[in-house]
């Protein structure tokens, strides 16, 4: 039998600093949630607004996986390593920060907001090389099927990490329906929905709720809406 956990949009965490409007789906700073520090391997998910031309500052993470997706407007990356790059929607960044790296987040736009997710995994590895890698993602291939853009393999789609983790990115047409088969046995999936609404495995889901779902080998996904969301198969123990 599968076991399930339900997290509404509503019941996130929630801290505004003025340029930084933050929901916190598991504990994070200043929000703590006993019952919500993670899910299996997925440690943070992190739904970010950063106002114009403002951002973090650099600061320093280690032995962890750290994956950026933006959803609207430019994201300037610069780290210890010398990368400086500009992510948008779109792209999806992954930082595996292992011994230690230091990097900072800044809105590249003067003019709106750029919104983004940041979303930590626990490495499988500790005190790795650090290292940085960001593709574009064909937004196309998410049309009505599972786009896969992380996985723990280099030669496979998307980026990959330091852990047995599959993310998949989709949008769905209003009635389209889908099963997601689970890639390895103890992983579970924490399913994200970025707009519209959805039912997954008979669970009615709206906008910013999160759903997770683990002890089973597969389970339904069914657009009541145009939707789009995002599927983190991670495993649950590690």
């Amino acid at each position: 039998m599968s076991n399930v956990i339900l997290h509404t949009a509503q019941t996130r965490g929630h801290a505004n600093h003025g340029w930084l409007n933050s929901m916190h789906t598991f504990s994070f700073a200043n929000y703590h949630n006993p019952s919500r520090m993670h899910f299996g391997a997925l440690r943070v998910l992190n739904d970010d607004t950063v106002d114009a031309g403002m951002g973090f500052g650099t600061h320093p993470h280690e032995n962890m996986e750290i994956i950026s997706i933006p959803l609207e407007g430019d994201l300037e990356h610069k780290d210890s390593m010398g990368n400086l790059s500009v992510i948008k929607h779109g792209d999806i960044q992954v930082l595996s920060a292992g011994t230690g790296i230091s990097h900072s987040e800044y809105n590249r736009n003067k003019d709106r907001q750029v919104k983004f997710l940041q979303i930590w995994v626990f490495p499988n590895k500790k005190n790795v090389t650090p290292r940085y890698d960001q593709i574009t993602l064909n937004l196309a291939d998410r049309h009505n099927q599972f786009q896969q853009i992380l996985s723990p393999d280099p030669k496979d789609a998307g980026v990959w990490i330091h852990q047995n983790a599959w993310f998949h990115l989709s949008k769905f047409d209003k009635g389209f329906s889908s099963d997601y088969s689970v890639k390895a046995q103890g992983n579970g999936v924490y399913a994200f929905i970025l707009s519209g609404e959805a039912t997954i495995n008979g669970e009615p889901l709206k906008t910013r709720d999160g759903y997770g779902i683990w002890d089973v080998a597969q389970f339904s996904v069914h657009a009541d809406t145009e939707v789009e969301f995002l599927l983190m198969e991670v495993p649950m123990t590690f």
